[in-house]
């Protein structure tokens, strides 16, 4: 059986539209999960690294938890069992409100959270102790270490490793289309759907995603080079890569 390319379906009708749509979702479901995890990863990679058992332990219950949970459970559970539960005044705004986008958004972030720790916590463990004793020796609290000292000089070791992490979080988005979440791939299914071209549309959300990742990459690169501490990145940059396993 021959096959017959047609890729113009890619920008007739209402494909173009669609495309756009679920590139502008993707995007923003993933920056908006990008900055959660960001913010809980180097709260509990930080906590992973201090004195106090408790706090320690609460952030390493959190990481081991959700790096341990497929990511596609996860969003089940924010999307199906979580809602019932909030109060209905909650419940009614975000049925309102594209709940889905938003179950995905945490769902995300969550799960993401998880992975940033460890590569933030890899990061930490990387810089020489005598810097914090030095910090907390010239007068800096605890917390006081961590936010001038230690936590400046470890964001900018992680930066390849946390690259590759970004990237999983960016491609991870398209399992938001489980819970009806109108994303890329979401969008390229409905494509193939109403033209039964499934090459085209899934070649046209093959290079999307390779363009968005490439991009993205480049940038983090960049930034690397721009924040790169001489005689420090290189060696604490390794260390980093093999405890966050990328």
């Amino acid at each position: 059986m021959r096959y017959t390319f047609d890729w113009s379906v890619l920008w007739r009708g209402q494909s173009g539209e669609w495309l756009l749509s679920g590139l502008l979702v993707t995007l923003e479901l993933s920056a908006l999960a990008w900055v959660l995890a960001v913010v809980l990863g180097v709260v509990s990679g930080a906590l992973r690294t201090v004195r106090f058992k408790p706090l320690r332990a609460l952030a390493t219950f959190y990481v081991e938890f959700f790096r341990n949970v497929p990511l596609l459970v996860w969003m089940f559970f924010w999307y199906f069992a979580l809602p019932p539960h909030l109060p209905e005044r909650a419940r009614n705004f975000l049925l309102a409100h594209a709940l889905e986008f938003w179950a995905a958004v945490c769902a995300l972030g969550v799960y993401s959270g998880a992975r940033f720790s460890e590569v933030l916590r890899s990061g930490i463990q990387s810089i020489p102790k005598t810097q914090f004793e030095a910090s907390v020796a010239s007068g800096l609290t605890t917390v006081q270490a961590y936010r001038y000292v230690i936590l400046p000089v470890a964001l900018r070791l992680i930066i390849p490793p946390a690259t590759n992490e970004s990237l999983n979080l960016l491609k991870n988005s398209s399992v938001a289309l489980t819970i009806s979440v109108a994303e890329l791939t979401f969008q390229t299914r409905q494509i193939e759907t109403y033209t039964a071209k499934a090459i085209e549309a899934l070649t046209a959300g093959t290079v999307i995603y390779l363009v968005l990742c490439v991009s993205l990459a480049s940038v983090m690169s960049w930034v690397e080079r721009r924040t790169a501490i001489p005689g420090l990145i290189t060696g604490a940059g390794r260390r980093a890569r093999r405890g966050s396993g990328g």
